[in-house]
């Protein structure tokens, strides 16, 4: 019997993760890649949300803890944690999630409106909502935490994003 390999969905075009209890995606599109955390440097004066700045392959990259930018407490048990590597504005920068659950689409459905929750609607940076079987997942604009890294990158604390895209 013949097995057919699976084709990939055209409609995969958000990357899942968590952070806490909640599901959140990003736009697969800004996704540079996925990796395990890297050994940090905390540098001083900076964000709170910037857990600190890492060497990935000869890039000097600044981590963004989405705990922290929501507002959640650091957990210990990190084995499921990952950072999720994003472009922003010529720079890569990672996003330290709690895990990654998957890469899917909305199936065609258009983003829900995204809920206006009061005072941190900035710092979530949600822009829409999609439904991911029974859950609801949060989608994020990454170009949101262009406010984070820009200035680092005035600082010329950053590298700039690789040319082997």
């Amino acid at each position: 019997m013949a097995t057919t390999k699976a084709r990939p969905d055209p409609q995969k075009s958000l990357v899942g993760f968590t952070v806490g209890d909640v599901h959140y995606a990003v736009p697969i599109a800004a996704v540079r890649e996925i990796v395990n955390p890297l050994e940090l440097t905390v540098l001083p004066h900076s964000p709170p949300a910037v857990a600190g700045v890492a060497n990935h392959r000869g890039t000097v990259i600044p981590v963004i803890d989405l705990r922290a930018r929501f507002g959640l407490a650091r957990i210990d048990d990190q084995r499921r944690a990952k950072w999720i590597l994003v472009e922003i504005e010529a720079h890569t920068v990672g996003l330290m999630v709690d895990g990654v659950t998957e890469v899917f689409g909305t199936g065609g459905a258009e983003l829900g409106a995204a809920p206006s929750l009061g005072a941190g609607d900035d710092v979530r940076g949600i822009i829409g909502v999609a439904r991911h079987g029974e859950q609801l997942v949060f989608v994020l604009d990454v170009d949101r935490f262009e406010s984070v890294v820009s200035p680092l990158a005035a600082k010329g604390l950053l590298g700039e994003g690789s040319p082997e895209r």
